[in-house]
């Protein structure tokens, strides 16, 4: 059997921090090379696990103007499956065109947040409008969540599979030892933006000035914030923008409790990813992730009260953050991306066989 030949619409470059790049990078570094072969595009420095693994080929881009060399792979390249489609101007055009020559290759869509995006002011109608011809227009949708999945088709009446986000427990590991300290250290990660709730961390502070405080992420919020933290004379809150992936895990290592307000998500990679590191999570019921257990591996709340209530239990017993953080990093084996990719695989198997791009060797 020939292998099945996969394009995937993302970019290898190391230094991409973007969740869902990064998600890419993770499920083709592990994908078995002799069953699939895999394109994918790059701008710069590519990830090593990807530049070492066989059969695969990576597609130089430059820094500009992108989109006409990105639709011709879409439209000349020779693959079975498209996978991973972004809501870009290439692929609104590779979409709208695939009807007209009766393209049989599969396109594979990820929806990785709640399709309700009206009721997110953050986001453009523009936004929308590319993403409901481009991703929702895909052969075949997969939501990382049931949540995702059910909001899906709620807002659009469409359905799809649910395959969650993986996370690295290879990589994201407890520390061996926690530095000696008297102080409590709670960990946000996050884009600044309102409905991520970094506003809610810096209310923590406000309310728990024993605790550190420690806030990564870039975004329009971050003035507002710095001059709240100012104004309050907040001595226990640290800002230190975006980081790479190294870095970010010795954050996750030294940290004591995530805390991640966020009303607005699908299934955040940054739950899996401090679990893994066998912190307890505190995040919102509202999304439903079925990455916490409530009351075994951390805490979900209704609201910013209860949030700041269940954290101030965790504050007060070092027994209570060791216990659901050992639970934690124990769930957080259930999604591991070694687990997740071999779905993938199973998945890309049935899809090929279903067009007949599984052919005898």
């Amino acid at each position: 059997m020939k292998p099945i030949r996969i394009l995937v619409d993302s970019f290898a470059d190391e230094d991409a921090i973007n969740a869902q790049m990064n998600n890419a990078r993770d499920i083709m570094s592990r994908l078995d090379p002799v069953r699939f072969q895999v394109s994918t595009f790059v701008v710069g420095r590519p990830d090593a696990r990807l530049t070492q693994r066989p059969a695969t080929r990576l597609i130089q881009l430059p820094r500009r103007l992108q989109t006409v060399k990105i639709l011709a792979e879409f439209i000349w390249g020779r693959h079975d499956i498209l996978f991973y489609l972004k809501a870009s101007p290439a692929a609104r055009v590779y979409m709208s065109l695939r009807p007209k020559w009766l393209d049989k290759r599969i396109a594979i869509g990820t929806v990785e947040s709640q399709s309700d995006l009206r009721n997110e002011p953050t986001i453009k109608p523009g936004q929308i409008r590319i993403w409901e011809q481009t991703v929702l227009r895909s052969d075949v949708l997969f939501s990382n969540s049931s949540s995702v999945k059910a909001s899906l088709e709620k807002e659009y009446g469409l359905r799809s599979e649910v395959v969650p986000t993986g996370v690295d427990t290879k990589f994201f590991t407890p520390a061996s030892e926690r530095p000696a300290s008297s102080r409590v250290r709670v960990l946000f990660v996050g884009s600044l933006r309102p409905f991520k709730g970094p506003q809610v961390v810096v209310r923590a502070a406000a309310q728990f000035r024993s605790a550190e405080f420690v806030i990564v992420g870039e975004g329009g919020m971050a003035p507002e914030l710095k001059a709240q933290v100012q104004e309050d004379g907040l001595m226990n809150v640290t800002f230190t923008g975006n980081l790479g992936a190294s870095a970010l895990r010795e954050q996750y290592r030294q940290a004591d409790i995530f805390l991640f307000p966020s009303r607005w998500e699908g299934s955040p990679k940054v739950i899996l990813e401090a679990a893994a590191c066998g912190l307890p999570v505190i995040a919102r019921k509202d999304y439903q992730p079925e990455t916490v257990i409530d009351g075994q591996t951390g805490y979900l709340g209704g609201s910013d009260e209860e949030l700041l209530e269940r954290l101030g239990k965790l504050i007060a017993s070092s027994d209570l953050r060791r216990d659901l953080g050992r639970a934690s990093r124990t769930h957080s084996e259930r999604f591991d991306w070694d687990l997740i990719t071999r779905r993938w695989e199973e998945i890309f198997l049935r899809l090929a066989s279903q067009c007949g791009a599984v052919r005898g060797s």
